[in-house]
């Protein structure tokens, strides 16, 4: 028999082999984004907020980030740049896709999905995709293995129970009804699909369960994805906070539709968190965030902006908020739990942005950078893990449909101050819209001093003249880099063709055949697949 010497030896050699496979253990990857969410919907940020007990949790068992922003104040723009980690203006996306869209993220782009499923990740999208959806731009073709969810914003399309909404849209027409009256910012012609990979097995959706779908959808992901014991990345971009809102429950006296949206919004979160942590608490980094500011022209209806209000601004009409340059349209609530790796109950200072989720999950991962382009995001795990509260020196501010260019480069933020080269042309909740405005020498707004963001700079002052030379300098070098990079171009073209549609001979194209919709004898049992 083997002596115990020996014994030990074997053992310690098995360690040693061993020990490396599980340091080098890839981490499973959950990112949530919200939309429309503002700063201060989280009573972990603003103690009025009493409707996200679950999102506190998350933020006393993991790190807040309080200086934390989205790359574009609108849709499409914050999500392509989310999964490439570079600005609209070199991944082409510099404002949103269209139902009749025949484009999306251009196509030369590599998301965060493909190179985690390169890197042996299995990956699913759950939610709003708004990224194109026609052709080779679906998320199936985009690095996502699974795809569940709407192709666009849930207010671009009719549903039967329409939610609230400001102005209020009717709900989807039916066969033998009147012809309806167009109502301005409502779609009333097509009803919203709602897509499992390529087939549509739903239109209209029914938004008062979609909640629950959701939930269930990525349960259902994740079990299988640890079933076949492979890393996952899951992003589900919900619903919440969008319009239209469709809390589950009549909202209680007092409450409002918001507060009651809210806490579904917190719950959903809250179980996704309970079913990550069943899979093995602490092989999940799960993070939390938004892809804009609230939708002020929605008025009760929007988020709440916090300390963000962008007095400047609303002293001369408009918003403040969604599409703008302003504080409360890109800072956005940032949540990271991984227990055992990112510190509990920290809250970190670092200027960071969704632009580093695409960087830092990669090197996570252990993966490379895709080569021959320049990315805005940086690996920001030592911020993540505590080890460093430093992110980035500057960070840019493109417009997302308030006055300028689209996509331009209109406010950019050095250390405390921020710099505006452009202001107004957002709607407020008055309908005023602001002066468009430009400003040569840039409006500079100290925000150590002023997050209200009320009073600049005098032009004249010591302070003004000692940092705008920085401003200035880094500006142009922030437009040279993107002028020196591999930039893409979108396709915003348009075709009625390319609207999801899974049975044109029905009104409003609705599926009678789909989930959750009545039987209609003359379809077949075949599902209605989206023409690709």
């Amino acid at each position: 028999s083997p002596s115990l010497g020996a014994v030990l030896v074997l053992a310690l050699v098995l360690l040693g082999l061993c020990a490396p496979c599980v340091a080098s253990r890839q981490p499973n990857f959950i990112v949530i984004l919200a939309d429309d969410v503002g700063w201060g919907d989280l009573g972990a940020n603003w103690a009025e907020t009493k409707d996200t007990p679950h999102l506190d949790q998350l933020a006393a068992e993991g790190t807040r980030f309080v200086d934390f922003h989205s790359a574009a104040s609108t849709c499409s723009p914050s999500r392509a740049s989310l999964l490439t980690g570079r600005l609209g203006v070199r991944n082409g996306v510099t404002h949103n896709f269209a139902i009749s869209s025949l484009g999306g993220l251009p196509l030369n782009e590599t998301t965060l999905a493909e190179v985690l499923r390169e890197a042996g990740y299995t990956t699913g999208a759950i939610g709003k995709w708004h990224l194109g959806h026609h052709g080779r731009h679906h998320p199936n073709s985009r690095g996502f293995d699974y795809y569940f969810g709407i192709p666009y914003s849930h207010d671009m399309g009719c549903t039967d129970s329409p939610g609230y909404n400001l102005p209020p849209c009717p709900a989807c027409p039916r066969r033998g009804t009147a012809a309806r009256v167009a109502r301005k910012g409502c779609y009333t012609e097509v009803a919203l699909p709602l897509l499992e990979n390529v087939t549509i097995v739903q239109q209209p959706v029914e938004l008062g369960s979609l909640a629950a779908r959701y939930a269930e959808e990525a349960a259902r992901f994740i079990q299988q994805a640890s079933d076949r014991g492979r890393p996952f990345f899951l992003y589900l971009a919900l619903a919440h906070m969008h319009v239209p809102l469709s809390p589950p429950l009549p909202p209680a006296p007092g409450r409002g539709i918001y507060g009651a949206t809210l806490s579904e919004m917190d719950a959903l979160v809250g179980r996704i968190k309970e079913v990550a942590d069943s899979h093995g608490k602490g092989s999940t980094l799960l993070w939390f965030t938004g892809d804009n500011g609230p939708w002020a022209q929605k008025c009760e209806l929007a988020g709440r902006l916090g300390p963000f209000v962008g007095a400047w601004q609303r002293q001369r009409g408009g918003s403040s908020a969604k599409q703008t340059t302003w504080e409360g349209g890109h800072r956005v609530p940032a949540l990271v739990y991984w227990p055992g790796r990112v510190p509990a109950k920290r809250t970190s200072h670092a200027l960071l942005s969704v632009l580093d989720i695409f960087p830092t999950l990669v090197a996570l991962a252990g993966a490379a950078l895709p080569p021959n382009r320049r990315f805005d995001g940086l690996d920001v795990s030592p911020v993540l893990f505590g080890w460093s509260d430093v992110g980035h020196k500057v960070l840019l501010h493109p417009n997302s449909g308030a006055a300028g260019k689209v996509g331009e480069i209109e406010a950019l933020r050095l250390a405390q101050y921020k710099a505006f080269y452009t202001t107004g042309g957002a709607v407020a909740c008055d309908g005023s819209t602001g002066p468009a405005e430009q400003h040569q020498p840039p409006l500079i707004f100290n925000l150590d001093r002023d997050l209200q963001e009320q009073e600049p700079l005098d032009v004249a002052s010591r302070e003004y003249q000692a940092v705008l030379p920085a401003i200035s300098r880094a500006y142009a070098q922030a437009l040279q880099d993107i002028a020196a990079d591999n930039v893409s171009i979108a396709d915003y073209s348009q075709d009625p063709a390319a609207i999801p549609c899974c049975n044109v001979r029905h009104v409003g194209c609705r599926c009678h055949g789909a989930h959750g919709a009545t039987p209609d004898p003359h379809v077949g049992k075949k599902p209605p697949r989206l023409c690709l």
